[in-house]
């Protein structure tokens, strides 16, 4: 079960910094120009959670294998993309392929770094690429409106439920406003499958200069104030002090963030925001070779979380032996648990709670 996160931008905002940050490779160049990310570049990152780290101490595991994500450096945007301007047309095809968008905006000034905009304004950088995000939606469910009419007119029932989805969404779309503020309640699910680039969660990055990585600074104040008149996720970070962090020894990481004045990396509080941002829970395994952390989705059951470690889990779905991380560590692992009457079976119908240690029982 794979997740992704799509990281956007006008050119020379820091995306390709803070992927190869993320990645702690250069696989993505990272150039004072714009459109140096041809092609999207993609790297799994580990997921922090402090929790695995306990948990493969009490249960004196080999080793501990964390979940991850996948993030997705895409080429810079620029106005016009929706009419397939500078490499327009190739980044809203790699956008519609993503779960969710992380949206890096410049928050810092500095002469020597070109603005393809003449100057640095977040909130504008922001509304431009949701503008063209939202000129491709409305073309896209427009072309396809036609074609729905003339089957609708002919009875089809499938049509006219596409329509009556459609439609609040075309509304909302030529008044300005992303597809997402019209979903239907109860129909995400069926707009999702519409591909539409404006129903995607969004998570805006400020890229701030060092000095300002720890408060922010008045660009990324005017971000805040955005993303909570929109209900969006906002974090703020310093591409260039991340990007030195990747290249030290992970055990002098923390000393180097605390001289800073950082009680974190900006990188973890993306990733952790990018998690959160997908609706992403973890559940975890533990036994004596390795405890490890799996990615399932909000509502997940008992034997659908099964099927993340292997089909054969899910297929052969007996029970599962379940005990909340609170508990696994209060009464120090799976066996004082048990005793203390906190270990219990789920059948097919438990929905996975956040932080759960699962042992399953399964038949093949």
């Amino acid at each position: 079960m794979g997740f992704n996160c799509g990281i956007v931008g006008l050119p020379n905002v820091g995306k390709s910094t803070l992927f190869n940050a993320l990645t702690e490779t250069a696989a993505a160049q990272a150039a004072n120009y714009p459109f140096c990310t041809i092609e999207p570049n993609t790297g799994r990152v580990a997921v922090p959670d402090k929790r695995l780290d306990v948990l493969t101490q009490i249960g004196g595991s080999q080793r501990s294998i964390p979940t991850s994500l996948e993030f997705v450096d895409i080429a810079g945007l620029v106005r016009g993309a929706s009419r397939g301007e500078g490499l327009g047309n190739q980044f809203l095809a790699n956008i519609r392929e993503v779960d969710a968008i992380i949206h890096v905006l410049r928050c810092f000034e500095d002469d020597d770094i070109t603005h393809v905009e003449g100057g640095v304004d977040p909130v504008r950088d922001a509304e431009i690429i949701e503008t063209e995000l939202m000129l491709a939606d409305l073309e896209s469910l427009e072309k396809r409106q036609t074609n729905l009419q003339k089957r609708a007119r002919g009875n089809d029932r499938e049509a006219q439920a596409q329509l009556e989805l459609m439609e609040p969404l075309i509304v909302a779309l030529r008044d300005g406003r992303p597809a997402r503020t019209a979903v239907p309640e109860g129909q995400e699910k069926e707009a999702a499958r519409l591909q539409l680039l404006t129903t995607k969660p969004v998570l805006y990055v400020c890229n701030v200069e060092e000095s300002a990585a720890s408060e922010g600074n008045k660009h990324s104040e005017s971000v805040r104030k955005r993303a909570e008149a929109e209900g969006a996720a906002m974090v703020i970070v310093s591409a260039a002090i991340e990007a030195e962090v990747s290249q030290l020894p992970h055990e002098d990481r923390g000393d180097f963030l605390e001289g800073l004045g950082l009680h974190d990396s900006g990188l973890d509080r993306v990733i952790a925001a990018g998690y959160k941002l997908l609706g992403l829970k973890t559940y975890f395994t533990v036994g004596p070779k390795e405890a490890r952390a799996w990615t399932i989705t909000e509502g997940t059951r008992a034997p659908q979380a099964a099927a993340v470690i292997h089909n054969d889990f899910e297929r052969g779905f007996i029970a599962c032996e379940t005990v909340a991380y609170n508990d696994y560590v209060n009464f120090k692992g799976e066996a004082g648990a048990k005793e203390n009457g906190k270990l219990r079976i789920e059948g097919k119908e438990y929905v996975v709670e956040d932080g759960d240690v699962l042992l399953f029982r399964f038949n093949v």
